[in-house]
C-alpha cells in the first residue's frame, strides 16, 4: 500500500508520477510530466511547471514558484520565512531550466535565474542571475552554465 497525501484542492497535470510518502498541499498546481520522489513535501499555494523532477526528501514551502524543466535534487530545502517564526512569508522563485543540487538551501524570496545551477550543499542568500553556476556557503558565482554544460559533456564522454 502506497500512502501519499494529495489535497483534493491540488491540480495535478497529466503523466505526473508521485512516489511513496509524499505530501501535496492545498492549492498546489503541478504541470504535466512531473516526477516527484519519495518523502517530498510540497506545501500549499505552490506552482510547479511541466517536465520537472523533484528528488526525494526535498521541501518546497508555501508560495514557491517553479518554472518548466527544473531539476531539484534530493534533500534540497527551499524556505519562506525570513525571520522565523513570522506570520509574513515569501516564496522562492526558480525559473525555467534551473538545476538545484542535493541538500542546497535557498533563502526566502530568492529568485534563481533561468538555466542557472545551484551546486549541492550551496546556501543561496542572494538572487542568482540566469545562466550562472553558484557554489558554497554563502553561494558565490563560479562559472557560466555554458561551462557547466561543457564539463557535463566531458564527464559523459570519459
Amino acid at each position: 500500500m502506497v500512502i501519499n497525501f494529495i489535497s483534493e484542492k491540488a491540480k495535478i497535470g497529466k503523466n505526473v508520477q508521485i512516489w511513496h510518502f509524499s505530501y501535496i498541499g492545498d492549492n498546489v498546481e503541478i504541470g504535466d510530466n512531473v516526477k516527484i520522489g519519495s518523502l517530498v513535501h510540497i506545501d500549499y499555494d505552490v506552482k510547479i511547471g511541466k517536465n520537472c523532477k523533484i528528488e526525494g526528501s526535498a521541501y518546497i514551502p508555501p508560495l514557491s514558484r517553479i518554472g518548466d524543466n527544473v531539476f531539484i535534487g534530493p534533500g534540497a530545502t527551499l524556505t519562506n520565512d525570513p525571520y522565523p517564526p513570522c506570520k509574513k512569508m515569501i516564496g522562492v522563485t526558480i525559473l525555467e531550466g534551473a538545476v538545484i543540487g542535493s541538500k542546497a538551501v535557498i533563502r526566502p524570496g530568492i529568485k534563481i535565474g533561468e538555466n542557472s545551477v545551484v551546486a549541492m550543499g550551496a546556501v543561496v542568500t542572494r538572487d542568482i542571475p540566469k545562466n550562472t553556476v553558484v557554489m558554497g556557503s554563502p553561494a558565490t558565482i563560479r562559472y557560466t552554465r555554458e561551462e557547466y554544460d561543457k564539463k557535463q559533456r566531458e564527464w559523459l564522454e570519459s
